[in-house]
């Protein structure tokens, strides 16, 4: 397996900026950071189709831009943050990568494992570090970063976001990502410290979560997409149109064939040559 840091590969900057539909001045700046992060969170969906599909999916930066850059493909968290990463360290941000537990959807008293690639995002004569990711595939995703700050709250429209810092055993100080899912009520999305991850911690992650028959990312289907106007989902065969102001609407697939046009159609995602969704 081999990452973003082999040597060999510059990322092609003008294609990904291209891809995500980004143009203006480029710097390390706190308005470029916004921008470019609310751009790629539009332009490239998220998908588990190589999973799925019995593949792993590979985090090499040439390998990520053959993919979600060139071709009508997305990614999941690894995929997809390993690509801001490259993006942003070309345009002269300091990125630390960081991982998180999932606490959506999570019971009481459950532990889940750190399994979620996000981002610290250090700007040039800023005083505060952001948190950055664009690789989280659900409604209470974020659109743009977020200060890196207790008690910071984000209003990246039509989403709301707050981060918080939660009690536990650790040396290190625990925070919390939440979106605002009603007047009022806030939904705890992922836990995280600041302790850095390196690549090779997210290639075993990667095979873990591609390949583990325990793995719900191995054997169901988990698509998203936003827009400016919704939030799309496909989750094996059921799709969910969530529109802005809250409106849902739900209906099921009749198979894998319709299934197929709606990734194309819907979401922008071409099967690889050749492949097929299981029924």
């Amino acid at each position: 397996m081999t990452s973003d840091h082999a040597p060999g590969h510059a990322l092609d900057l003008d294609a990904y900026l291209a891809r995500i539909g980004w143009s203006g001045e480029r710097g390390p700046t706190l308005a470029v950071l916004r921008s470019v992060h609310r751009a790629h969170a539009l332009g490239i969906p998220f998908e588990n189709l190589d999973p799925v599909l019995g593949t792993v999916p590979s985090l090499a930066l040439a390998d990520l831009e053959a993919k979600l850059v060139r071709s009508e493909r997305g990614g999941y968290c690894y995929e997809q943050n390993t690509l801001l990463a490259a993006a942003l360290r070309a345009l002269g941000f300091e990125v630390t990568l960081l991982c998180a537990r999932v606490v959506l959807g999570a019971g009481p008293g459950d532990v889940r494992p750190r399994t979620h690639m996000l981002m610290r995002v250090g700007v040039p004569g800023e005083a505060t570090p952001y948190l950055a990711d664009v690789g989280f595939g659900a409604a209470g995703s974020l659109l743009e970063p977020i200060p890196l700050v207790a008690g910071a709250e984000l209003h990246d429209t039509p989403r709301h976001h707050r981060l918080v810092h939660i009690p536990h055993a650790g040396p290190l100080e625990l925070w919390e990502l939440r979106a605002e899912t009603g007047e009022g009520t806030w939904q705890g999305q992922y836990a995280f410290t600041v302790e850095p991850f390196e690549a090779p911690d997210f290639e075993v992650i990667n095979w873990h979560i591609a390949t583990n028959p325990r793995s719900p990312f191995e054997h169901l289907l988990y698509v998203q997409r936003t827009t400016p106007e919704a939030h799309l989902s496909l989750t094996g065969r059921t799709l969910v149109v969530t529109a802005a102001d809250g409106k849902r609407e739900e209906r099921e697939l009749a198979d894998a064939a319709e299934a197929v046009s709606v990734l194309a159609d819907t979401f922008g995602i071409r099967l690889p040559e050749g492949a097929r969704l299981p029924e």
